[in-house]
């Protein structure tokens, strides 16, 4: 059945000889794998695969068959053409963290058009932005109200903040507890949106710490999560 499905690009990987395999979150079916056949094999299958960079977003007019792990592409074009996520160092190692983290943590085979709008927006958001340095903060803890562990933020005038609840607390729970610099910029986080960003001022320690913090919390709540290999780059890059 030929159908189009507005896809977000989370990872890709040679397969066999000439083969391309490509993981997307899409609109319509959440996640869905698409096998490229031949794409290698010549120069004109090498040009189309630009169009898989990490986190494209894309139209794709696919050949979608349940009960089928890989489906096929006929035609496929961007949806958004990005103006600095590609080219930008920066917003490269972003891109390259929060495409490791997404295709780790979305397994679903099922629509969420939610979840898909949150992404993308925030994408775009970030690819028009000049000030982004704490951008993939907020994406995360955003992201925890679509994966079901949003910290709840009904007692946030409490002096702890329990990582493995997710509820603040008037005393400390042991080594799930945290208090200090990034209680703070938890709380602070919480209550705005992308464009009150740039009124953070945090530096590069305080950003690995938090991250750090982050990183940890979908641990607790995500039993299959793992520490993203492109980490090192990003804090490499924002020290």
């Amino acid at each position: 059945m030929l159908t189009k499905n507005n896809s977000i690009v989370l990872s890709k990987f040679k397969y066999r000889d000439y083969d391309l395999i490509v993981k997307c979150y899409t609109q319509q079916r959440g996640v869905v794998s698409y096998i490229l056949r031949g794409v290698l094999k010549s120069k004109k299958g090498h040009t189309k695969t630009v169009y898989f960079q990490a986190l494209s977003q894309l139209q794709i007019e696919e050949n979608y068959k349940p009960n089928q792990s890989l489906h096929s592409i006929k035609e496929v074009k961007p949806n958004y053409i990005y103006k600095s996520l590609h080219t930008n160092i920066y917003k490269s190692a972003i891109v390259l963290f929060l495409s490791e983290i997404l295709s780790n943590v979305l397994k679903e085979e099922e629509k969420n058009e939610d979840l898909y709008n949150y992404i993308e927006t925030a994408l775009q958001y970030l690819d028009s932005e000049n000030h982004f340095s704490n951008f993939h903060l907020l994406f995360l803890l955003k992201l925890t109200r679509y994966l079901g562990f949003q910290p709840e933020n009904l007692s946030t005038d409490y002096p702890y903040f329990n990582l493995e609840s997710g509820v603040f607390e008037a005393s400390s729970n042991g080594i799930y507890s945290i208090a200090g610099e990034n209680l703070t910029l938890l709380k602070r986080l919480l209550g705005i949106n992308f464009d009150a960003l740039n009124s953070v001022k945090i530096n590069a320690k305080q950003r690995q710490e938090f991250l750090n913090m982050l990183l940890y919390y979908f641990e607790l709540h995500l039993g299959s999560f793992k520490k993203p290999k492109s980490l090192q780059v990003l804090n490499d890059v924002f020290h």
